[in-house]
């Protein structure tokens, strides 16, 4: 409607109008044509039907300034009312002195039409002198864009009946044309007051100059401004200052510098404001020590910076970072008799708040208010968002209340500031609070605000809420954007909830919105993380296919999935892609290749290798991953190693890292090394955290040391460490299994005191403890109060009563609680399964054991050694209970062995038979659990037997069987079998692993066969690895390890000779081992080395 009416204005004034017939319309015209069209202008008020007459009889008494009546009424009158009383009273003359006069009460202000009204009268009765005065006060008045061309459509139509603006009248209409920015009308006025003849002056140049220059439209300036020279006038400092204002506006500040140095030259003074414009300027361009300069040549010429001269540089120290120098500067400013304003105490707190000096920025928060100065929206908002970075909420939410107190309305960035702030705290309610006022109050949410609290509620894992809050911003009519849903389809991908994140996407779609990469990466994370590689591999081409160009990070979710998976190759292959389509692979991609490959011994430490000698380098999150993944191979030594390495290496270990390694430790059973590395860890500056404290606990109560527990406990509290349920499970399952049930007990009761919430493991670790020392019954008990404190049991409490039930005998009881389990929605595991199992073969019912292997296997859980082990001993059991029957039926003195002797491999085959017999034929799975199993008892021949069944009946034996078989056999020095497992594992295109390679070197070398295993270990070369590894796992960790420093060093020299690159640290290592190994002579070698190497580094 607005810009409708603007059209029409603006034809109006460029095209011939129509005789000025309403010069002399009657009342009911001037009320069409003025009244009825502005928007300005209500109805006349139905309180006062004889306003109009009332004041008009005033007005004809000749000292109508002293009635009291005129001050009381006029108070009411509106713009349309006075242009009535200017049209129609009787006498022109008052009518225009009651103009002037209304002009300059407080409580009115005339609009155009008013203005209208007076010159209309004023032609019409012929009083010519005061029309250029009430012209310039129309001018003036005009209040915005719309009323200003409004008044100019007037005075054209004016200027057609021959009464045409002065050059006074130019020049003001000019001046209000650029102060709205309205640059093609002053064009238009300008080419039209030199076609009417009028001279222009130097203020009418300046002006046009001027104009164009804040639009940054310079060439148009400088043709205005070679017109002042050519009318025999001289441009001043305005003229100069819109000039280097102009090419401040477009960046050019050299070009600015030149007009300045022109400007000098000639003779022409620069003023405050053209330094000040040349100064904005710098600090825009980032030049901020030049504009500090210019400041100092001001103050070296005696020329008085104003408050925005100081205010600009401030502003850009503080957006530098360089808030001392901008407080100096504030400090410097005073002592001229400069005094900061809202805006340059505004900008000094956003500065000391971005710095982190909160307390800094509220003292110039109080201070300014001290002085007398009411802070804007601007300074609220700033003081706002630092009270939020501080966490400092409820006193965010007065200071809105002292906002509106100051008749400041908070606006809606306000409330999204606070709202975020709270959001991040994961303090939903008061976020939500502030959500309802703004609702019933205004200012109305905006689309940051949906977006910021449904992120805060998938932060807290709330989908539910998070998408009623998308439903209900679309009923507000709010609309959606892409980054709403980003937040909701990564959260739902992250909980696991492929299909809402799906129908998510189609909704988005269905909104007009294109989803881009951060949708399409969510949704293959999310697929990645469940497994569903295929579908995030049709996810990513569909992307491509779209136009939605990849990004690293949607590379990196892929290279994680598919290197969990053990695609990789397929992840190797991506590598190469993203970078040959220009996309730089970063940390995290590495990372993510590394994360995947940590079980794949000795390829990860490759990608780690590549990291060191190329880049990206490593950062705190690979090191961890390594880390992580030596702990989970029970490698802690490579992992401490690591650990070492990476301080070397200048990158600085954190609490993530220790807690790998002090849980890794404490489930090695090797508290020393542990605790040692708490120490370690304290030393760097990092405090203990409940994650190494629970840690710690867990490892003592698993060594049976419950008062060293105990004192972990009491001194985690003291340094202010809270303990979490964790902690307390830990102690209370130790408690439990060392039978001290009434301290366990004591610790529960605390938890809830605490308020702490006892947890199902909590519950569980009580139970687990009382049926392990014959207390069954009150282990039921505190099942049945589980029950009923809304706490369901899991599998493993279940399998611990299963256990008890079994161990006393109660199978069929242990059987229904299996029954029981199901009917819950609980699913049995493997431990359940074999507790069963093992409860059966106890009390002779073998059939029925196999019967529930069966069901265990049909109901997807795989069976492992301690699964078949009771079996085997079922088997033992039945085969010496048939020989028994034999013996006395043939009255024979029998001797037979107990059920715990040996289980010879006939026994195993016969357990193979009976599994193909209840239709469970045995898998890969099933022969590498009995291999491994074997295996670990030092029964390699049979653990070879099995692999050879399995060659036999088409089946390929896994990494895990070969691996387990060929290490089997190096223990025990036998390196013909060995070698013979090694043949075949490559055969079939298993790679070795580093571990494999020294069980085998280490066994050659035991039996002297020590150029076998030279050649074996110059073969390995030939594969990729990472040289520090080798040292650290196969020197290190084995030849020296089992006392063969002569061949270590042999073994040094091949690495050396191959062009191995080993790094100083390693060498550092192996000379700390030669040393303690009482190797002096190698460990001297081992010196010289590093001198020679550190040289060399330092040139």
């Amino acid at each position: 409607m607005r810009s409708a009416r603007l059209s029409i204005i603006h034809a109006a004034m460029l095209q011939p109008l129509k005789a000025l017939t309403f010069l002399q319309t009657p009342r009911a015209a001037i009320k069409r044509r003025y009244f009825l069209s502005s928007s300005s202008s209500p109805a006349p008020s139905p309180h006062y039907p004889d306003l109009v007459s009332a004041v008009s009889d005033i007005l004809s008494a000749a000292r109508w300034k002293k009635n009291p009546e005129i001050l009381r009424l006029t108070p009411k009158l509106r713009p349309h009312q006075v242009s009535e009383i200017l049209d129609t009273h009787r006498n022109a003359k008052q009518a225009l002195e009651f103009f002037y006069w209304i002009s300059r009460r407080d409580f009115y202000k005339h609009d155009v039409c008013c203005a209208m009204a007076m010159l209309n009268r004023l032609i019409r009765d012929q009083i010519l002198m005061p029309l250029d005065r009430v012209r310039i006060m129309m001018i003036k008045g005009s209040r915005d864009e719309l009323e200003l061309r409004q008044a100019v459509g007037f005075l054209n139509e004016l200027g057609r009946k021959g009464f045409r603006p002065t050059l006074y009248s130019y020049n003001t209409l000019l001046l209000q044309l650029g102060k709205f920015e309205m640059v093609d009308l002053a064009r238009e006025v300008y080419t039209q007051m030199l076609s009417e003849g009028v001279k222009p002056s130097l203020l009418t140049f300046n002006t046009m100059v001027n104009i164009f220059c804040k639009e940054g439209k310079v060439q148009e300036a400088l043709l205005i401004f070679s017109k002042i020279s050519q009318h025999e006038m001289i441009p001043d400092a305005f003229t100069y200052t819109s000039l280097i204002l102009g090419h401040c506006r477009n960046g050019n500040v050299d070009s600015a510098f030149e007009v300045f140095d022109r400007m000098v030259k000639r003779g022409c003074d620069p003023t405050a404001a053209t330094y000040s414009t040349l100064i904005n300027g710098l600090c825009k361009k980032g030049r901020v020590d030049e504009a500090l300069n210019l400041l100092a040549e001001m103050s070296e010429k005696e020329i008085k910076p104003t408050v925005y001269t100081y205010t600009v540089p401030i502003t850009a120290l503080c957006e530098e970072g360089r808030v001392e120098e901008a407080i100096q500067l504030a400090g410097g400013m005073k002592k001229r008799g400069c005094h900061p304003n809202v805006q340059t105490y505004t900008a000094l707190i956003s500065g000391l708040s971005e710095a982190g000096l909160i307390e800094m920025a509220v003292g110039m928060f109080h201070k300014m208010m001290k002085v007398g100065l009411i802070p804007n929206t601007i300074t609220y908002n700033a003081l706002i968002n630092l009270l939020c970075v501080d966490g400092r909420f409820d006193i965010a939410i007065k200071v809105v209340g002292m906002m509106e107190r100051n008749g400041y309305l908070p606006n809606t960035r306000t409330y999204n500031e606070i709202i975020r702030g709270l959001c991040c705290t994961e303090d939903m309610e008061k976020a939500m609070v502030l959500f309802d006022r703004m609702l019933k109050r205004s200012p109305f949410p905006n689309v940051v605000t949906y977006n910021t609290l449904i992120g805060g509620y998938v932060k807290l894992g709330n989908l539910s809420n998070a998408v009623r809050l998308l439903d209900f911003m679309k009923q507000q009519r709010c609309v959606p954007d892409e980054w709403t849903y980003g937040e909701l389809i990564t959260g739902f991908c992250r909980g696991g909830k492929l299909g809402e994140a799906y129908a998510l996407l189609q909704d988005m779609v269905g909104q007009g919105i294109s989803p881009n990469h951060v949708h399409y990466t969510a949704l293959i994370d999310g697929c990645c993380k469940e497994g569903k590689i295929d579908e995030a591999l049709s996810l990513f081409k569909k992307m491509e296919n779209i136009g939605c160009i990849p990004i690293t990070e949607s590379y990196n979710a892929l290279i994680s999935g598919l290197s969990r998976g053990n695609q990789f190759s397929e992840a190797e292959k991506l590598v190469s892609e993203m970078v040959d389509r220009g996309v730089k692979p970063n940390v995290i991609t590495y990372t993510s290749l590394i994360d995947g490959l940590v079980r794949n011994e000795g390829v990860a430490m490759v990608l780690f290798d590549r990291m060191l000698k190329r880049s990206p380098f490593p950062n705190v999150v690979t090191y961890n991953t390594l880390i992580g993944g030596y702990v989970k191979l029970g490698n802690l030594s490579n992992a401490v190693r690591l650990l070492d390495f990476m301080k070397q290496q200048r990158c600085v270990p954190d609490e993530w890292t220790y807690g790998e390694l002090i849980t890794g430790f404490c489930r090695g059973g090797k508290l020393g090394e542990a605790y040692a590395l708490l120490q370690d860890m304290v030393g760097q500056g990092i405090s203990p955290n409940h994650v190494h404290y629970t840690a710690l606990i867990d490892g003592c109560c698993k060594e049976g040391k419950i008062d060293e527990a105990l004192s972990l406990f009491k001194k985690m509290e003291n340094i202010g460490c809270i303990p979490i349920t964790e902690s307390y499970n830990a102690l209370i399952s130790g408690l439990s299994r060392g039978n001290q049930f009434s301290e366990a007990e004591k610790l529960v009761s605390e938890m809830v005191d605490r308020g702490v919430k006892p947890n199902v493991i909590t519950y569980t670790s009580l139970i687990d403890g009382l049926v392990r020392n014959e207390g069954v019954d009150l282990a039921f008990k505190i099942f049945h109060e589980m029950e009923s404190k809304s706490c369901p049991p899991n599998s493993f409490t279940y399998t611990s009563l299963i256990y008890g039930l079994c161990q006393e005998g109660k199978v069929e009881d242990a059987a229904k609680m299996v029954d029981e389990m199901e009917k819950k929605g609980v699913a049995p595991d493997l431990v359940t399964f074999t507790s069963l199992i093992d409860g059966f073969v106890m009390v002779g019912k073998l059939d029925h054991a196999f019967s529930l292997l069966k069901r265990m296997m049909d109901a997807g859980s795989v069976p492992n050694y301690r699964t078949y082990g009771v079996l085997l001993k079922g088997l033992q059991k039945e085969y010496q209970l048939v020989s028994e029957k034999v013996v006395a039926q043939h009255e024979t003195v029998y001797s037979s062995t107990s059920v715990d002797t040996y289980v010879n491999i006939d026994m195993v085959f016969h357990l193979l038979t009976r599994l193909s017999e209840i239709g469970c034929e045995p898998t890969v799975d099933t022969y590498t659990s009995l291999v491994m199993g074997l295996c670990r008892e030092g029964r390699s021949a049979e653990a070879d037997q099995l692999v050879g069944n399995m060659k036999e009946k088409g089946m390929s034996p896994s990494r895990d069987a070969y691996y387990n078989l060929l290490v089997a056999y190096c223990k025990k020095s036998e390196v013909d079998p060995a070698l013979r497992v090694f043949d075949s594992m490559v055969d079939e295109g298993i790679e070795p692993r580093l571990t494999i390679y020294r069980a085998l070197i280490c066994a050659l070398s035991r039996v002297g066969r020590i150029d076998e295993g030279k050649c074996l270990f110059k073969s390995m070369l030939e594969n990729r690895w990472n040289v520090d590894e080798i040292v650290w796992t196969i020197l290190i960790d084995g030849l020296l390890k089992q006392g063969n420093s002569d061949l270590c060093m042999k073994f040094l020299y091949i690495l050396e000779s191959e062009k191995c690159n080993i790094s100083l640290f390693t060498y550092e290592i192996l000379g700390r081992e030669l040393s303690k190994a009482d190797c002096s002579i190698e460990a001297e070698q081992i010196a010289d080395r590093l001198r020679v190497l550190r040289q060399g580094h330092c040139s």
